[in-house]
C-alpha cells in the first residue's frame, strides 16, 4: 500500500483506553470521564503557578460555571450549564490552554483543529448555540476568572493583568469554588479532586438535561398535567 495516499492521522490515547484521532475527531471517542481526566491534566496559564500546584483547565471551567449563574437572571438550563462546564472542553484534547494571542500566530491549520474537536463534543452532548445575550455573559465570566485566576492563582498584579495581560475585568476577592467545595480560596485542586468534581458537575447536568426532554416529551404526547 501507498502510505503517501493515507489520509494523516494524530492519535491520541485516553485514559479509557479508547483512542482519539485529533484531526478527524469521532463524538463518541470518548468517555465522559477520559474529559473530565484529560482537562484535570491540563493546565491554564502555561502551567505556571503561585501554589505547588497548577491550576486545571477542569477547575476553570467550573469557575466560570459558578460566575454565570451567579449573573443570570434565573436558574441556568441544564443546557446553559453544559455550555459553560464544556466551553474549552477541546483544549483537554489538545493538552493546552492556548491563549488567543498565540492562537492568532499559530495560524488557521491550528484553529481548524480546534474547531472540529469543538464541534465533535458540541455533537457528542448536544450542546445548543449561544444566544446572543447567553455569549454576553459567557464572556464576562471568562474574563473574571481569568483576570482573577491571574493574580490569585499565577502571582500576577493587578496593574499587570490590566497593562500586560490586557484583561479588562474585575479581580474577584471572594472564591465561589472555596464557597461551593470548602477549599481554600484560590488554591488550585489535586488532579484527582478537580477530575471528580468536573464528571460530577458534567453528570448533573446531563441528567437534568434529560430529565427536561423527558418531561417534554411526556407534556407534547399526553398534555400538561392538572394543577392540582
Amino acid at each position: 500500500m501507498n502510505s503517501g495516499s493515507l489520509l494523516p492521522r494524530a492519535w491520541m490515547r485516553l485514559p479509557s483506553g479508547a483512542h482519539l484521532d485529533l484531526i478527524d475527531p469521532d463524538p463518541g471517542a470518548w468517555t465522559d470521564r477520559d474529559l473530565a481526566v484529560r482537562l484535570s491534566r491540563t493546565a491554564r496559564w502555561g502551567g505556571e503557578s503561585a501554589w505547588p500546584l497548577p491550576l486545571s483547565v477542569a477547575q476553570h471551567s467550573l469557575l466560570v460555571l459558578e460566575l454565570r449563574r451567579a449573573v443570570a437572571p434565573g436558574p441556568l438550563s441544564a443546557g446553559e450549564e453544559l455550555q459553560e462546564i464544556l466551553h474549552d472542553a477541546e483544549e483537554g484534547f489538545l493538552g493546552f490552554d492556548c491563549i488567543s494571542p498565540l492562537k492568532a500566530v499559530l495560524g488557521e491549520p491550528f484553529r481548524a483543529v480546534a474547531d472540529r474537536l469543538m464541534q465533535a463534543v458540541a455533537q457528542r452532548y448536544g450542546l445548543p448555540d449561544w444566544t446572543p445575550e447567553g455569549h454576553r455573559l459567557h464572556k464576562a465570566a471568562d474574563l473574571a476568572a481569568a483576570a482573577t485566576e491571574a493574580v490569585h492563582c499565577v502571582g500576577w498584579t493587578h496593574g499587570e493583568v490590566r497593562d500586560i495581560l490586557r484583561i479588562d475585568a474585575p479581580v474577584m476577592g471572594i472564591d465561589p469554588l472555596a464557597a461551593r467545595y470548602g477549599d481554600t480560596p484560590w488554591e488550585p485542586w489535586p488532579l484527582d479532586v478537580a477530575a471528580e468534581r468536573f464528571h460530577a458537575a458534567l453528570q448533573d447536568a446531563l441528567a437534568r438535561r434529560n430529565a427536561q426532554r423527558a418531561g417534554a416529551c411526556r407534556e407534547h404526547l399526553f398534555g400538561a398535567s392538572p394543577k392540582r
